[in-house]
């Protein structure tokens, strides 16, 4: 069957639009189609509210030769148009996605990829376009709905359909789909995708939630997206295409038969030896040798190697329903060996290596200033800072391969992001805390759950950088799997090991503290579990989460109460609001200097804030301290130390503070004086008293009893100009000496022409 349509049937195609209400909730979801996206093979919008997105699906018209898995890849685009922007930066076209628009693409992918038949290797793209975005609706959910029906409604051979949701706990109720607004205050948000019978797919996080709750809310969403698969059935009644009988390609039975006999019970032996690396190549030298004892014809090569994996497969899970002993020699509930080494690195400002059995990760924690925040962009809040951030990189050489080390891939956005998910909920804020951490986790060995290694590395180093972690709660991960027979008998697995993740039905990922759950996230490859399947998943992951917090606990107790020698001093100091401006000062000069002299990052925030980031505590002090001086209000009788930075026939004007001037008038200095400039200049260092205020608050000087050596210098303000003569004068020089020794230097200077025009003027 092609997908090419005459012209003529083209225009006799008509919009159909349908609706289902969610229980409980005001918004319908429309599903249209019929009339848009034409020569996809499916196409639909799925409208909420006024959010709408495009989801359209393609398939190629020849299968792919030599591969073992469904070609399938998810697209989502989210451009500002959408939500009535345009983009931000110099360029004003949307560039390579964002990691919200591949976190959504993972969100559709999973729940529909184990639905398409084991035997289809066409390639097949998945295309999510946001139409329409609203500020209350957000459109993750509405994709997946919409990628099945795109699916249902096709051509494509497909087992669908199913539905996505979103279930959030909201003051002790549970509320499907609600709006942005409604989810700042929900203590679970997760998204569920579900078939008629079973739950598929399970993203998100929560508050420390008990399991309990959890497991109610995934049978509330499940319940609430039943309208959508009705919805779907009815319009693929009304516009559903016949399904194509795609050409089937499989090894024939006899070779299966010759391949197993051959190679059955050395796969055997082979799959229980425990180094992962050492299986692996015992495993492929069975094969080639299999292949070549056999003589598989060349056209069958790749097909026999395709099922010598379902062989292992088949194998490994017979032993272990057998036995109840897995490859590597565990029982079911049994977690691999654990080591915790906190602080392996001395310059990072928090560090740790977590590793469990051959699954190893080295995290490190960096803290700055909240400036170093980074810049992100939303549907609904537009322009915002997020200043905790979790990377998770996984190099090649983790898992052996002599590979080169790219970019982040969509699988390390995903791992990073669910273990950012798991500790955000206990990272201060930042009135408590006002740094930016950035956790950074790398991956040395890869056999099996390596973001939940992540997540427990992760909480290892905040303590040892010294973040005061929320209630002092350490945060642990566990990956639990699933071994389904077809008749019905299962067996759930604790810390499953990488060939137990490719071989198994489920990857169940829980994280949280003794308390309750902070992320969970479920990819299952059956068609859907029960929900006592999903009951006692979630209590073993609870013991298993239990047993790496005493050891995490046992580690490193508490966060350390000193941070880093390394780390920068970072404190919030309150200021006048008025009073921001002189700090900046004339076009950024005050604050300029400030930073000079300190090495420090100074902010002036709003609501009377500044933010001081310094490398160490004598250099925040001694911003601190000039901040201090620059906001003082100068009260009448003060004496300064200052410096004159313009002279007139009628009197100096000298700067005090930074961005603090006042005139010493002629009339106030003792003895008469025609003409000012005949006793100072720019750049003379003077003591002045503040005899009075001008109606705009600025000081008048004088000089009037100042200069008498009995006078203490205690009693004088001395500002950064000020403090070598301070020293000075401690030493038992008198200022009139210090004074005198300024103005000697200043005629060396100019009579080596070494004085600019404006300091001689």
């Amino acid at each position: 069957m092609t997908k090419e349509r005459s012209e003529k049937e083209m225009e006799e195609i008509r919009k159909i639009e349908l609706e289902a209400h969610l229980p409980g909730h005001p918004e319908p979801i429309r599903i249209r189609t019929g009339d848009i996206a034409r020569l996809s093979d499916g196409a639909v919008i799925v409208q909420q509210g006024e959010t709408q997105v495009l989801v359209t699906a393609v398939m190629d018209e020849k299968p792919m030769e030599d591969i073992d898995f469904t070609p399938l890849a998810v697209e989502y685009r989210e451009q500002t148009a959408a939500f009535g922007r345009i983009p931000g930066g110099f360029s004003k076209r949307e560039g390579k996605p964002l990691d919200r628009e591949v976190l959504v693409a993972r969100l559709v992918d999973r729940p529909i990829r184990p639905l398409f038949p084991k035997d289809y290797y066409y390639d097949t793209i998945i295309t999510a376009l946001l139409l329409s975005a609203d500020d209350k609706y957000d459109p993750d959910i509405l994709a997946i709905t919409g990628a099945s029906a795109a699916l249902h409604l096709s051509r494509i051979p497909w087992e669908g359909p199913i539905a996505g949701v979103r279930v959030c706990k909201i003051e002790e109720k549970f509320v499907v789909n609600p709006t942005y607004e409604e989810r700042k205050k929900a203590d679970l948000d997760i998204v569920i995708a579900g078939t008629e019978d079973a739950i598929v797919m399970v993203e998100g996080g929560g508050k420390e939630v008990p399991e309990e709750v959890l497991n109610e809310a995934l049978y509330f969403g499940h319940r609430a997206l039943q309208p959508l698969i009705k919805l779907q059935e009815e319009l693929r009644q009304i516009v559903g295409q016949p399904k194509l009988d795609y050409e089937k390609i499989d090894l024939p039975q006899e070779w299966k038969e010759k391949i197993k006999e051959f190679a059955g019970e050395k796969i055997y032996q082979a799959l229980f030896i425990r180094d992962k690396r050492e299986r692996k190549e015992t495993l492929d030298r069975i094969l080639e040798d299999t292949l070549q004892a056999l003589q598989v014809p060349e056209e069958l090569l790749f097909r026999a190697k395709v099922y010598y994996k379902e062989l292992e497969s088949e194998i490994m899970r017979k032993h272990l329903f057998d036995t109840g002993v897995r490859i590597d020699g565990r029982k079911p509930d049994e977690i691999r060996p654990i080591t915790i080494e906190v602080h392996p690195f001395p310059r990072p400002h928090g560090s740790a290596i977590f590793r469990r059995g051959q699954t190893q990760a080295a995290v490190s924690v960096t803290l700055g200033s909240p400036e170093e925040a980074q810049l992100e962009e939303s549907i609904y809040e537009g322009e915002w800072y997020r200043r905790f951030m979790l990377h998770y990189f996984m190099p090649p050489f983790s898992t052996g391969e002599a590979k080169p080390w790219g970019p982040p891939r969509r699988r390390e956005i995903g791992h990073g992001y669910l273990a950012q998910r798991a500790l955000e909920p206990l990272i201060p804020d930042e009135e408590t805390f006002p740094y930016t951490i950035r956790v950074v986790s790398n991956i040395l060995e890869s056999n099996g759950s390596t973001s939940m290694a992540t997540v427990c590395g992760a909480s290892l180093a905040l303590f040892d950088a010294g973040v005061p972690i929320k209630g002092g709660k350490h945060v642990a991960g566990i990956a639990m799997g699933l071994v389904m027979r077809e008749d019905g008998k299962y067996i759930i697995l604790t810390d499953i090991l990488g060939d137990e993740d490719h071989l198994g039905d489920m990857d169940f990922k829980v994280a949280g503290t003794r308390d309750g759950i902070t992320s969970v996230q479920m990819d299952i490859k059956v068609k859907g579990i029960t929900k006592e399947i999903m009951r006692e998943a979630l209590e073993r992951a609870r013991k298993a989460r239990n047993y790496l917090l005493g050891l995490m606990y046992k580690a490193i107790p508490k966060p350390r109460e000193k941070l880093s020698p390394y780390a920068p001093r970072l404190e919030i100091v309150e200021i006048p609001e008025d009073k921001g401006t002189l700090i900046i000062g004339p076009g950024g000069k005050t604050v300029r200097e400030i930073q000079e002299k300190t090495g420090a990052t100074v902010w002036v925030l709003e609501g009377g804030k500044v933010s001081i980031t310094a490398p160490n505590e004598e250099s925040l002090e001694k911003v601190k301290k000039m901040i201090k001086e620059i906001t003082k209000d100068v009260e009448v009788g003060d004496i300064y130390v200052g410096k004159v930075t313009r002279v007139e026939p009628y009197g100096a004007f000298v700067e005090i503070l930074p961005g603090k001037v006042g005139l010493l008038h002629v009339s106030k200095i003792p003895g008469y004086i025609r003409d000012a400039r005949d006793i100072y200049k720019v750049g003379d260092i003077i003591k002045v008293k503040v005899a009075e205020l001008d109606e705009l608050g600025r000081p008048k000087f004088t000089t009037r009893g100042v200069h008498a050596g009995e006078q203490k210098i205690e009693n004088l303000y001395i500002t950064e100009w000020g403090g070598e003569y301070l020293k000075q004068m401690k030493e038992g020089k008198t200022f009139e000496q210090l004074r005198e020794k300024e103005r000697r230097k200043a005629q060396e200077r100019r009579e080596k022409d070494e004085l600019s025009s404006d300091e001689i003027t």
